[in-house]
């Protein structure tokens, strides 16, 4: 099994292109580099999931915005997980001074427990919980992705429209403004789930008014859009503008500089409420 067949290497060429041009630093690099690899072997051997919804289930689900994937549909094969959990818990150990002290908890066998609370959104009973929170969802990225796969085609788009993610309920942390008008369709934090949602609306809060949002560009394809209303930001590619296919890993890590921004003017990311 090459890095080709299982679709890291174009992410790799796009890292290593931009790194050239400068603008990460390599530390920061070389870990997401490292943790994609171990997130694209993992998706790679977990092939298509079953999936026990009928159409008319799907149906009733979106209609009353319900997601597809509960934690109790997820089947998961947790020998793999906890492979995936070690490998992970591993690069983040080997980047503390990334994100700070690994949790003790990293060095056991990850819970269900733990996996069910952070799906629901739940607080986690280790410290750091942040860093364990980032462990889970790198870990679990794979494994929501390939549900998302097979569930996103079911979605009948224009029903949904909502804020949180058709397929697992995540929050949205990035949209996509494609099409000749400019569709915006979020992007799921967790599993990469796309959908369609208003051009003229908070996400996160419903806000539709339009003296209370706005967005800034950087007079190339990416955008920062906000909201007064509950002080949060959500980041943007305008792939009209893209001068090859948006490759979502290599956006969000070289769109760092604009969560920067975002944070400075006083906004908070992907959903979390301000302090």
């Amino acid at each position: 099994m090459t890095l080709k067949d299982i679709g890291y290497s174009p992410i790799a060429s796009k890292l290593d292109e931009d790194e050239r041009k400068g603008g990460v630093i390599p530390l920061l690099l070389e870990f997401y580099k490292r943790l994609l690899r171990i997130q694209s072997e993992t998706e790679h051997l977990i092939g298509t999931p079953k999936i026990g919804l009928t159409v008319e289930a799907v149906s009733e689900r979106v209609q009353t915005g319900v997601p597809l994937l509960t934690f109790d549909e997820l089947h998961l094969d947790w020998t793999l997980l906890q492979e995936t959990f070690s490998n992970v818990a591993a690069v983040f150990t080997d980047y503390a001074e990334l994100f700070g002290k690994v949790p003790d908890d990293a060095a056991r066998p990850l819970k269900k427990e733990m996996v069910r609370r952070w799906f629901g959104g739940l607080a986690l009973p280790c410290e750091p919980a942040s860093v364990m929170e980032d462990m889970i969802h790198a870990t679990l990225k794979p494994f929501l992705a390939s549900y998302s796969r097979t569930l996103l085609p079911m979605v009948n788009q224009e029903r949904w429209r909502r804020g949180y993610c058709p397929v697992c309920g995540g929050n949205p942390d990035f949209a996509l403004l494609k099409g000749e008008n400019g569709a915006r369709w979020l992007v799921c934090s967790r599993c990469d789930a796309e959908w369609l949602f208003q051009r003229l609306e908070c996400p996160y809060c419903g806000n539709q008014d339009p003296d209370s949002l706005a967005y800034y560009t950087d007079e190339k394809m990416h955008r920062l859009y906000v909201c007064e209303k509950c002080k949060r930001y959500l980041k943007a590619v305008d792939t009209r503008l893209a001068m090859s296919g948006t490759l979502l890993p290599v956006e969000r890590l070289f769109s760092l500089d604009i969560d920067r921004q975002g944070q400075e003017l006083g906004y908070n990311p992907c959903g979390k409420a301000s302090a």
